[in-house]
């Protein structure tokens, strides 16, 4: 049961990887880049990580899984909201067809 359940997460988090990855090629610029790579990303590499626990068990495989899907939770998102701040001050223009640019509107009012 457990190998059956590990299995279908680990085709669910390959899927995601790849609309990840797909997410990284098709959208416009790099602030929806970088939420296609860190969400899709983060719950495809976090739902292999868990399938390939819920088949090794608690083997020393089993636990470096775990570790590693902590990590990667930890830090997927700080990275993806590091590099788009750093992308925003460094003065990289969101697409002309974005809607909302609250960050820009936090700073202008600070000004």
């Amino acid at each position: 049961m457990n190998e059956a359940i590990g299995s279908s997460l680990i085709v669910i988090g390959v899927i995601f990887d790849f609309l990840g990855c797909l997410g990284l090629v098709r959208f416009p610029d790099v602030y929806t880049r970088l939420q296609a790579s860190a969400k899709c990303v983060t719950l495809g590499t976090c739902g292999i990580l868990f399938g390939l626990f819920l088949v090794k068990g608690f083997t020393a495989t089993g636990v470096k899984a775990l570790l590693c899907l902590v990590f990667i939770l930890l830090t997927s998102p700080v990275s993806a909201h590091a590099l788009a701040k750093g992308a925003y001050r460094s003065g990289v223009k969101p697409w002309e067809g974005t809607v909302v640019d609250q960050y820009g509107e936090d700073a202008a009012g600070k000004v």
